[in-house]
This record gives C-alpha cells, sequence and structure tokens, in this order.
C-alpha cells in the first residue's frame, strides 16, 4: 500500500503487508505480518523501517472508530463482533473509546475456544462484560454495532438478521450476503477505488458482477466528517460502512511514531549504503 501525504505530515511511503490466514492454527503465528518503509518527502531516501502489523490493528480500528461516531446511533449499547482475531480487539477499544453508552459485547469465531480467551483478555481492558455466542447469528441480531473481521470467501452475514438503526462496519473480505447491502439505508466507504482496486469485499464482488451500483454509495467518510455529505440523520437508518483501508492512513500515522521515536532516541541508525561518496560511485 504506497502512499504519500503532504500538509502536516509531509510524508512518503509504502506499508508492505502479507495475510495467511493458516498461520493461527498450524504455526501459532499472527496472520498478518508487515513492514513501513518511510522515505523522505524531497529526496525519497528511505529514513525508517519499522513494524507495521501494530501500527496497522491500530489504525484500523481507529477508522472505524470515527466512522461509529458519525454513523452509529448515540445511545448504542449492544456491540456484536464476528472474528476474535487481533483487528477485532482494536476494533473493540475503539468501539469502547468512541460509544459511552456500550453495556454489551458479543463475539463469534469459529475457534470457541478463541472466542473465550479474546473476552478474557478484552473484557479486562474495556471493563464490558462479553459473552462468547455460539453462532454469528446470535452476534448479530439485537446488536446495535456489528462488525464483521474475518478473511471468509463464504458470506457469514444474512440480511434478516440486521436490525432497525443498526450499523454494520465491514472490516474483511466476502463476509456478507449480497441482500445485507442492498438492505441498507445508506452506504458508506473509506475509499471506493480502493474498494474496487482490491476486489475481494462483498460490495466489490457485486460490482463486479453488475449487481452494484456505485451512485447508490452516500458518501465517502472524509466526506461525513468533513460535512460534506450528512452521517446518521434518525434513529431507524440502518447504515452499512465498508473500510478497505487507506495507505494515506498508514503512512501518516507511521510519520508520527517515527518523530517521536527520534524525540526519544528509540530505535537503530542504519547505515544502508555507506558513504555518499561509496554511493557516487556505483
Amino acid at each position: 500500500m504506497p502512499a504519500s501525504i503532504g500538509g502536516d505530515y509531509n510524508s512518503v511511503g509504502i506499508k508492505w503487508i502479507s495475510s495467511a490466514p493458516q498461520n493461527p492454527d498450524k504455526f501459532n503465528l499472527p496472520r498478518a505480518t508487515g513492514i513501513i518503509i518511510l522515505n523522505d518527502y524531497e529526496t525519497l531516501v528511505p529514513v525508517a523501517v519499522m513494524d507495521g502489523m501494530l501500527l496497522s490493528a491500530m489504525r484500523t480500528g481507529a477508522n472505524s472508530g470515527v466512522a461509529a461516531r458519525y454513523l452509529a446511533k448515540e445511545d448504542s449499547e449492544v456491540l456484536g463482533l464476528v472474528g476474535a482475531g487481533a483487528q477485532n480487539k482494536t476494533q473493540l477499544m475503539a468501539m469502547a473509546h468512541v460509544m459511552k453508552n456500550l453495556k454489551k459485547v458479543k463475539i463469534t469465531d469459529l475457534n470457541k475456544q478463541r472466542a473465550q480467551e479474546f473476552a478474557n483478555e478484552m473484557s479486562e481492558k474495556t471493563n464490558l462484560p462479553i459473552v462468547v455466542c455460539d453462532t454469528a447469528e446470535e452476534a448479530v441480531r439485537d446488536s446495535d454495532i456489528v462488525i464483521t473481521a474475518t478473511v471468509t470467501k463464504t458470506p457469514i452475514v444474512k440480511p434478516e438478521w440486521i436490525g432497525e438503526g443498526t450499523l454494520y462496519i465491514h472490516v474483511g473480505s466476502h463476509e456478507c450476503e449480497f441482500g445485507v447491502i442492498d438492505k441498507a439505508d445508506k452506504i458508506v466507504v473509506d475509499d471506493w477505488e480502493e474498494l474496487k482496486h482490491r476486489g475481494v469485499e462483498t460490495i466489490s464482488i457485486m460490482y463486479n458482477e453488475g449487481k452494484f451500483d456505485p451512485s447508490n454509495i452516500h458518501a465517502q467518510l472524509g466526506e461525513v466528517v468533513n460535512g460534506v455529505k450528512s452521517g446518521r440523520e434518525n434513529s431507524k437508518e440502518f447504515i452499512y460502512f465498508n473500510s478497505v483501508g487507506m495507505g494515506i492512513q498508514d503512512v501518516a500515522l507511521a510519520s508520527i511514531v517515527f518523530e517521536k521515536a527520534k524525540e526519544k532516541g528509540v530505535g537503530q541508525e542504519l547505515s544502508l549504503w555507506g558513504t555518499a561518496g561509496d554511493s557516487a560511485k556505483l
């Protein structure tokens, strides 16, 4: 995910991230691993290489937190989570920070032990009661906010599970049936061009099959935040939000981490090419 952002950040760089769904069960490793390379804004010389896993997870969670602030019912009390991986941990952290009336969290996962471990860990971190559900339907039904963060290629969420006034935050891949999107009163995305390019999310698959008209997108999230388009207008709207992830957010956040690291003397200086004279001889 290459990106360049000016303004207060003046940063250019790339996030390289891999996704191996078999890692947790087969190798006891994270599903996603990644690094971020930052370059100088003018010379484009690399200035930092840093971990991209935690930063990516936090950025994605924070993005959903912003979406919830504008698109969820202010009095939302119940959060339903599908997927008990690292990504839904930061999703929950963001929801707990933004949605002050949350009283209950439901979690489900194909691996029930992992869901229970998630509940034990995150209930302590967020001070919220977390109930492990046997099925995705149980986690989704009667939830004010639903978040799916999985790598499934087979749709999980059905339209009849979604109630009036729900905000559905779609973080992973082909996680819901087409009817869920058709049912939405408002469709909001973070970046439609990036969604089309990636092509694995439900809304992208619908588009590629000729079953979704982009004119039905109400807004991109930035338009809502900046007041160009409306967010939630009443408590009855079912709003569907799809978060594909944007490289400019990774690079912007990485640039902040880089500056703080320099201030605190954290990190290790590397000599990539020796002296300038050595490089000039190449």
